[in-house]
């Protein structure tokens, strides 16, 4: 019997449900609501990968070493990406885990902290635009440009370190991810779009760059043959004209209608647009289905009840 899989892709700020509620106890809480609506997917048959975002966490590690900076050397941000995927990963296993044995779920979780690979003369490096890390004033920004950094002032707000986000090419642990699939493992991977990593005379190098987890995760459901990407987010259902009088909420979209939309300018950048741009992708490489909703309505739009699908 053939494999069911999806690729489920949540939002790192899933795990910040209130401004100010970012202890760890608190980001495992918000996981394991997550967990929760994702184990629903498993009991109604489906083989699931969770891909997931790091941004938030991804700053508080960098803060972190730049507190600890007179004392410790400073952690680089591929490294900061592997810490976070490898411990959001162990709150998601420990959740899933927790959650199977309370419904009788005969299912293991494993995470595999996952590198992707990027093109070394990827535009984007030639363009950070990625705020990353701490504000910081006009000194210290100076400091930084010193040190061969790009900084831009945010907003009034202060200055900003920004990094490239140049496109995924490659899945380096898609093997063993869809290995552990067909073992009957379900699988955390992708942490943050992946640690990204060039290829320098056949060896990988890590880059400081930042993959967009939506793209990267387009891209991973394609290479393990998935069904289905579904793609969670803070709103129910992808609207036209977001916010306004003529708010329009949309069931499904057509690969083509979708592009419409976009040239069209609904959706916003950072927001909507990306998760609308890799469900594109993931249908036109040859996935058969893209889902996007909020996850307390996962399993409500599996059934048809709510969401916005997008198919050929």
């Amino acid at each position: 019997m053939a494999r069911k899989i999806a690729v489920v892709a949540v939002g790192g700020n899933a795990l910040i449900q209130q401004k100010g509620k970012e202890s760890i106890a608190d980001q495992y809480a918000a996981a394991s609501q997550t967990m929760g609506y994702v184990a629903e997917m498993i009991q109604d048959g489906w083989d699931v990968v969770v891909t997931h975002g790091n941004g938030p966490q991804v700053g508080f590690a960098l803060r972190r070493s730049e507190l600890a900076a007179a004392e410790l050397p400073p952690v680089p941000l591929d490294y900061c990406g592997a810490e976070t995927q490898g411990w959001i990963g162990y709150m998601f296993q420990k959740a899933l885990n927790n959650v199977f044995a309370q419904r009788g779920i005969a299912k293991h979780a494993a995470t595999v902290v996952t590198q992707c690979l990027v093109d070394a003369a990827d535009p984007a490096f030639g363009q950070p635009t990625k705020p990353i890390g701490s504000f910081v004033d006009e000194a210290a920004a100076q400091a930084l440009r010193a040190q061969g950094k790009h900084v831009i002032e945010d907003a009034g707000r202060g200055w900003r370190e920004v990094v490239a986000s140049p496109q995924p090419k490659e899945i380096v642990e898609a093997p063993a991810i869809k290995q552990l699939i067909e073992s009957g493992f379900m699988v955390v991977a992708c942490g943050g779009g992946g640690i990204p990593v060039v290829k320098e005379g056949g060896e990988l190098k890590g880059v400081p760059a930042v993959i967009d987890k939506d793209f990267a995760s387009s891209l991973l459901a394609g290479e393990i043959g998935a069904e289905l990407l579904l793609i969670s987010t803070g709103v129910e259902q992808v609207a036209l004209h977001y916010n306004t009088p003529q708010q329009r909420w949309l069931d499904r979209m057509m690969v083509a209608e979708a592009k419409q939309y976009i040239e069209e300018g609904h959706f916003a950048a950072g927001s909507m647009l990306p998760k609308i741009q890799a469900a594109v992708r993931f249908l036109e490489a040859g996935g058969a289905q893209a889902l996007i909703t909020d996850p307390p309505n996962i399993a409500r739009a599996l059934r048809g009840e709510t969401g916005t699908w997008l198919r050929h």
